[in-house]
């Protein structure tokens, strides 16, 4: 039986059949029962984490309780997603510690280091807020890789302390056991359903019972902000469009990118006047929005309430929170991220997406963070490339007693029609990046079934060649002009062209060009049906005979 995975629980698909296929009472029972427990839990998780991630942010604490409070007000009036919640993260914490202290020292020069990175914040949201007005919600496709940054963020800080920081063996200690409790807290809460608030409460109440001893817009750093603000514009939605994506498909409804990277670019440029730094949305958080049954985005609105509330009234706790503790809360979201059967999964089923991954792995292990990305980026835009580049080119035939064409390699039981050659081009766009080679391989197939049916039967030659363009969206004029080769070349051996099923914007182009012209209006076809039926009966056979 298939499962869906969270941070905090498992569902089952039956599971996931009921939650969507309820009667009416037991909605109107859950609806209760949500309004009552639901915002709690991911309200009281945020407030340890917020310290954490601040702190790896090398701010201090405060701002990463900011960033849990206006961000998601912001969000819950503009974002599509239900469960999605709104805050600090991990990986933009490390990633905004990282670029900017070659910039500022946060310890030397603490206030130049906090408006650089209000200033990042700035430039993240405004570029997000480009990509949604600009309609580039179709980035939301390459994402699919980026998640593992936040492990491996997470990792190389944890490597980098053990080498250059002192050790204290009670920090250890503290930290280890901390962490030990909050991996048993959430396995209880996968075996017991009942008990999902246990993970979910304990990291904040146990924190705190446990204690012991504005913008930049001018100057030289400008660009260097800028950059840093695009660079953490994309992961935080990278971070964003992974979890959102994987809870609303549970859930069953779509989410609209131009509309998510909006709302990402609104909150963060009004979080940066507000002293939050980058907010994005937090795996554990949603994982526990989810698990707690949130239908709508009011869960963010609560967390952001009773954020406010614990700075009111909680600060003096809080502000004892120990390090170890903070260290442990992060470090214990690492076992819910690491997904070794899906490396797999995904090396057996795409070898060049499997090496997206690795890229992006091996990029941010060895280099940096912006480098594992641009690694993840390129690899995926070369497969693009090459499939575009190589697009499929096949020869067809009809299945026995039917009037459907289908490749002859895929399906040997299809028939060849003699005395006509019938080749699919199986690409959206025939372009400069393709064209020559559609043209090779297009002559190349015909050369070779040619010579076959010369030394099979002598005198039955090739009459007819049927160009099967029903996959073929758009042509551009090198498209066009690898026709025109093709047609000629065709007529030099004896052979006519016809064209079957193309796109109206594909012969509108053709007619432009005055290729439908050259070819015959008569020899363009709806069907390859028809464009055989018709060669037939134009096809000379051997000694005048038609076939």
């Amino acid at each position: 039986m298939g499962s869906v995975q969270t941070d905090q629980t498992t569902f089952t698909s039956v599971e996931l059949h009921q939650l969507h296929h309820q009667d009416l009472t037991n909605e109107r029972v859950e609806r209760a029962q949500w309004v009552l427990k639901s915002p709690e839990p991911p309200a009281s998780l945020s407030i340890p984490q917020s310290i954490g991630y601040a702190n790896l942010a090398k701010l201090d604490p405060q701002y990463g309780l900011y960033t849990s409070i206006v961000p998601p007000l912001i969000y819950s009036l503009m974002g599509s997603s239900r469960e999605l919640a709104i805050g600090p993260v991990a990986v933009v914490s490390l990633l905004l510690s990282s670029l900017l202290q070659k910039i500022e020292d946060p310890i030397a020069n603490p206030v130049a280091y906090r408006k650089l990175v209000f200033t990042v914040t700035f430039f993240a949201g405004i570029f997000q807020a480009a990509f949604g007005l600009f309609r580039l919600g179709f980035l939301w496709t390459f994402s699919h890789m980026l998640p593992l940054l936040d492990v491996v963020s997470v990792l190389e800080s944890v490597f980098k302390s053990i080498i250059h920081e002192p050790w204290y063996p009670l920090n250890i200690v503290l930290g280890c056991a901390f962490l030990i409790f909050l991996l048993i807290t959430r396995f209880i809460g996968k075996r017991n359903k009942k008990l999902f608030w246990l993970p979910a409460i304990a990291p904040p109440y146990i924190s705190c019972i446990i204690n012991y001893d504005s913008l930049q817009l001018t100057g030289p750093h400008v660009g260097q902000a800028a950059k840093a603000g695009l660079i953490s514009a994309i992961i935080a939605l990278a971070e964003a469009i992974a979890v959102g994506r994987s809870f609303a498909s549970i859930k069953g409804y779509h989410l609209d990118g131009n509309k998510e990277m909006l709302a990402m670019g609104c909150m963060n440029i009004v979080g940066s006047l507000t002293s939050c730094y980058v907010a994005t949305g937090s795996f554990s958080r949603t994982a526990v929005n989810f698990s707690a049954g949130c239908q709508t985005v009011v869960s963010n609105i609560v967390m952001a309430l009773t954020v406010i509330i614990s700075l009111e009234l909680l600060t003096r706790l809080l502000y004892f929170t120990p390090t170890a503790i903070l260290a442990s809360i992060i470090l214990s979201a690492l076992p819910g991220l690491i997904d070794i059967n899906e490396a797999y999964h995904i090396w057996k089923v795409d070898k060049l997406d499997f090496l997206a991954c690795i890229g992006a792995f091996l990029g941010v292990m060895f280099a940096s963070v912006e480098i594992g990305l641009l690694a993840a980026v390129t690899i995926s835009f070369a497969k693009i490339l090459v499939n575009s580049l190589r697009p499929g080119i096949e020869v067809l035939g009809r299945l026995p007693r039917s009037d459907i064409f289908c490749n002859i390699n895929q399906y040997p039981m299809a028939i060849k029609t003699p005395s006509i050659l019938i080749i699919g081009i199986n690409s959206s766009l025939l372009c400069f990046a393709n064209a020559n080679s559609v043209r090779e391989r297009v002559m190349k197939w015909v050369t070779k079934e040619k010579d076959d049916t010369e030394e099979k039967e002598k005198g039955r030659n090739i009459q007819h060649v049927i160009l099967d363009m029903s996959n073929v969206m758009n042509v551009d004029t090198s498209g066009i002009l690898a026709l025109e080769e093709i047609h000629k070349k065709l007529l030099s051996h004896g052979i006519e062209l016809a064209v079957a099923n193309p796109r109206w914007q594909v012969i509108h182009r053709l007619k432009l060009a005055k290729l439908v012209d050259k070819i015959g209006g008569e020899r363009i076809y709806l069907t390859i049906g028809e464009a055989v039926d018709d060669c037939l009966m134009n096809s000379k056979g051997a000694g005048g005979s038609s076939c």
